[in-house]
């Protein structure tokens, strides 16, 4: 049976998957898998048990955190943004948390 999933996606989940890997950080649940120097992120979402491919400037992304931030995972996802934007502050990860904000995604 084909796999809808890309090879690349598949290699990225592979490898998240190991100990230590980007997936999964000392027990916590890793929500966001940057791509593409921050402007596409695979996104897991723990209430649909998909991971959904999205450009980190779209409004499917904002409606996608939305729905894991009403689930009670947005302080998470905020702690993991922080982190992503302090690994990597070029990949503009300050900007797309602020984008998250202004559409009013972590009120609630």
């Amino acid at each position: 049976m084909a796999s809808n999933t890309s090879k690349t996606a598949r290699a990225s989940v592979r490898a998240g998957q190991g100990s230590g890997g980007a997936l999964s950080v000392l027990g916590e649940y890793k929500y966001l898998i940057p791509l593409a120097n921050g402007r596409f992120a695979y996104v897991r979402n723990l209430t649909n048990g998909k991971t959904t491919h999205l450009q980190t400037n779209s409004d499917a992304f904002v409606e996608e955190i939305r729905v894991l931030a009403a689930a009670g995972h947005g302080a998470k996802i905020r702690a993991e943004l922080t982190s992503l934007h302090t690994v990597n502050p070029e990949h503009g990860w300050a900007d797309t948390e602020k984008r998250l904000v202004d559409a009013g995604v972590f009120e609630g």
